[in-house]
């Protein structure tokens, strides 16, 4: 190329393309060995690193506390207000494993939602990885701490573990990494997650992996000797590491493990025989691996699958990618905010695309200047394949459906690919960016280093800043939820509940979970009917959000929802009774809502008795009833 930007680098020189089969140089005996640096100098150059990597951290820890700052300014009432009813589903989740940890309770499975049959709290991505861990924090200043210090750790060690792991193994310069780096913590997607969904932004332990395997894979021209002594080793790490993550988050595992066996085919298509080496070579200690992760999680894997309230697969329905959001800016961004444009995102939480143009673009320049390099080839194979993924079964362009078949039309026939929002298979594409940008950055600054005047450099940096720039998140919208009600937070509804459970009118559901929030206010001293969660339904243990609807409940919703009161005959008293029998219910309750006197006067009707106030709320003591 003309540009100079496509020259291949020799696998001495620290550079991109040595990413996996990078070897120490061997000494040859007929010439000196370099002098052994001083103790001082070693001393003074992992000061000098550190120094850097402190730098590097101290950033994006504090662009992770900018973006939630809304959150934490307002831990007592504030809420992500884009997380719709996700952030109390998670908060209930970390308050009912502290609870359940501080009582020394099996935190995998509970009967406090979905009362009397219970959630499977493994089949409901729980993050045991660090609800447990964090139980003393939620115990000690309350679940809504925990959540908003969870997403700003997982945005903080996402990045940075991607930036070690490019400042280790691909890129010399510490720069180029803390570019790489963080666009991997900070991308469109890992910001929209951030409004509620933990279990994909806290990602930290992928890189390592990725690291710990690039290490396996170098080692395979070592003497088998050598390999043997450390295989027990390797392997442990490389267990515990898969172990931890299955603790945080399964479909990100399943999406990473996917894109880095793909970028690795890639990788090493021009070199087979090295790369059926590295193969050889790393297979017995994955294989252990794979054994000490088995014995590290069969009992939470057996349970989810086979526990109570356990389900074999979820339909989604269709949930790809808008071929319009791969190049519109994210809303969360400085673009996005300045950019009008046609909302094509499944939701506020789901932008897993939204690259923006101006980063495309970018990206196709590169992918043909450094088309040469190896790892660049397999980069853009991961971004290309997996974004393609991600456009669903057929491609839709401003919510038009064009008919055009896409290749997820057959890859979701596959067990556990069934399961997985295709939308997010995008997010695979993330640290493949990241390794593009930290690549050519590295290159330009050697450009630089050899010239001080040399233009690619400046065309370099000047086309990253307006790629990024627009990109950059902005603070996450907040708003203050409404206070818990008196009858939970003074713990009246104790006074209403013997053995039974308490029944919301209606029941808690995916459209509306504050009352998980009232339940944990309450020290989780009553179970609640209905929730927030997934479980099985059908003969088939099909997944589905929230619980099997109940004739009553699906009654209450109508009414609610038309501001009708309905007609109440005998048939629907006796079905209510029925449904109040199958829930065990103490007490049904009628918190502050939308048509409350609506769904008063239902109440009143399908029990013959009048509701009470007690404490901000109407109830009625159905003890005698039911």
């Amino acid at each position: 190329m003309a540009l100079g930007w496509a020259t291949n680098r020799t696998n001495e020189d620290g550079s991109a393309v040595a990413v996996l089969d990078r070897t120490a140089p061997a000494v040859d005996s007929g010439t000196s060995a370099p002098p052994t640096p001083t103790r001082p100098a070693r001393v003074a150059r992992r000061i000098r690193l550190a120094r850097a990597d402190l730098l590097v951290a101290t950033g994006y820890l504090s662009l992770a506390v900018l973006v939630l700052s809304g959150q934490w300014l307002h831990t007592d009432r504030g809420y992500l207000i884009k997380s719709g009813q996700d952030q109390t589903m998670w908060e209930w989740f970390f308050a009912v494993t502290a609870h359940r940890i501080a009582n020394l309770q099996n935190p995998l499975g509970t009967v406090l939602q979905n009362y009397p049959d219970g959630v499977n709290m493994m089949a409901n991505t729980a993050m045991f990885g660090v609800g447990v861990p964090l139980t003393p924090v939620t115990l000690l200043f309350g679940p809504t701490v925990t959540f908003v210090l969870v997403l700003t750790l997982g945005l903080f060690g996402t990045a940075f573990a991607w930036y070690w792991l490019f400042s280790r193994e691909l890129v010399t310069s510490k720069t180029a990494a803390a570019v790489g780096g963080l666009f991997c913590g900070f991308a469109p997607a890992m910001i929209s997650h951030a409004n509620a969904h933990p279990n994909f932004v806290v990602l930290a332990l992928l890189p390592l992996i990725a690291l710990q395997i690039i290490k396996l894979a170098r080692r395979a021209n070592a003497p088998a000797e050598a390999r043997k002594a450390r295989r027990l080793r390797d392997a442990f790490v490389l267990g515990l590491l898969v172990a931890l993550q299955i603790a945080l988050g399964e479909e990100p595992l399943l999406i990473f493990a996917l894109a880095f066996g793909v970028f690795a085919l890639v990788y090493y298509l021009h070199s087979p025989r090295a790369g059926v080496r590295a193969l050889r070579a790393i297979t017995p200690t994955v294989l252990l691996a794979a054994l000490i992760t088995v014995a590290l999680t069969e009992i939470p894997l057996w349970w989810q699958f086979f526990g109570p309230q356990s389900y074999r697969s979820i339909d989604h329905g269709p949930m790809g990618n808008d071929f319009k959001s791969l190049y519109q800016f994210p809303s969360e961004s400085l673009g996005g905010v300045f950019s009008h444009q046609q909302n094509v995102s499944i939701n506020a939480t789901e932008e897993n695309s939204y690259f923006g143009w101006p980063l495309l673009i970018l990206l196709t320049v590169t992918a043909v200047l450094m088309w040469r390099e190896r790892v660049v080839r397999a980069a853009v194979t991961v971004i290309v394949g997996f974004t393609v993924l991600s456009l669903g079964a057929t491609l839709m362009f401003g919510r038009h459906d064009s008919g055009f078949a896409l290749p997820w039309k057959w890859f979701e026939q596959v067990p556990l690919l069934n399961s997985v929002l295709e939308s997010r298979f995008t997010m695979a594409a993330i640290p493949a960016i990241g390794v593009m940008l930290a690549v050519a950055t590295q290159r330009a600054l050697e450009y630089w280093r050899e010239s001080a005047t040399d233009w690619r450099p400046l065309a370099w940096f000047g086309a990253l800043i307006l790629a990024l720039l627009p990109l950059t998140p902005t603070i996450l919208p907040v708003v203050q939820r409404a206070p818990t009600p008196a009858f939970f937070a003074d713990g009246t509804v104790r006074q209403y509940v013997s053995d039974g459970s308490v029944v919301i009118a209606p029941p808690p559901s995916p459209p509306d979970a504050r009352a998980l929030r009232w339940q944990a206010d309450a020290d989780f001293d009553f179970p609640l009917a209905g929730g927030y969660f997934v479980g099985p339904t059908g003969t088939e243990k099909k997944g589905r959000y929230g619980p099997d609807d109940r004739p009553t409940a699906s009654l209450l919703i109508r009414a609610q929802q038309s501001n009708r009161v309905p007609v109440v005959d005998e048939a629907a008293r006796a079905q209510a009774l029925e449904d109040l029998r199958y829930w065990r219910a103490d007490v049904v309750v009628l918190p502050p809502t939308d048509n409350a006197d609506v769904l008063r006067l239902t109440m009143d009707q399908l029990l013959g008795i009048e509701a009470k106030q007690v404490d901000g709320v109407w109830l009625w003591d159905v003890r005698a009833l039911v």
